[in-house]
């Protein structure tokens, strides 16, 4: 069975917290059944979560560089320069990252109001790119836009690999069976 999960912000990737904050549980009710990789709390869309531990390694495993695209609104109007730099990989504390695939995009049309909302600046706009990478370093996309001076502001994993969150509101999901 794969679940495709489209992940709201403020939701945790897991099923239990001592802290009684938002998990998996509040949404998903199927049992045994894991995340095949992981969404940071303050990130949104797909999670796609398996009970094949063989699917998930595949998904999960770098070596299979299955790609993971996202839609980023960044801080400030990105320029054609920014979007060659992520094109060609980025120097982070890490090492430089493997070149992505980027293009600056118009803001998304099938996306949804985020709660809560962005911080928004009466004098600083906002740009969206598509940015598709094959690693899965933690924060990644957001150390990869604040090191060529665009901070993320939001971020919404629309696709892993064929994948993607087409018709799935925020909070819902789809199951598949194979």
């Amino acid at each position: 069975m794969i679940i495709l999960f489209n992940k709201p912000f403020d939701v945790l990737c897991q099923f239990t917290d001592e802290q009684g904050r938002k998990t998996l549980a509040d949404f998903i009710k199927q049992r045994d059944v894991y995340a095949a990789g992981r969404l940071d709390r303050d990130s949104e869309g797909l999670l796609i979560l398996t009970d094949d531990g063989k699917l998930q390694h595949i998904i999960t495993d770098p070596k299979n560089k299955m790609p993971k695209t996202y839609w980023v609104q960044v801080e400030g109007e990105i320029t054609n320069q920014a979007i060659s730099h992520l094109k060609n990989g980025i120097e982070l504390k890490d090492g430089i990252t493997k070149p992505a695939k980027a293009k600056i995009i118009p803001q998304p049309e099938k996306i949804w109001p985020r709660e809560p909302p962005i911080r928004k600046r009466k004098n600083i706009p906002t740009s969206w790119i598509e940015l598709s990478i094959t690693e899965g370093r933690n924060r990644q996309v957001r150390r990869m836009t604040a090191a060529i001076g665009f901070p993320t502001l939001r971020l919404i994993r629309y696709a892993i690999g064929e994948w993607t969150i087409d018709n799935i509101a925020n909070g819902d999901y789809a199951v598949i069976t194979k």
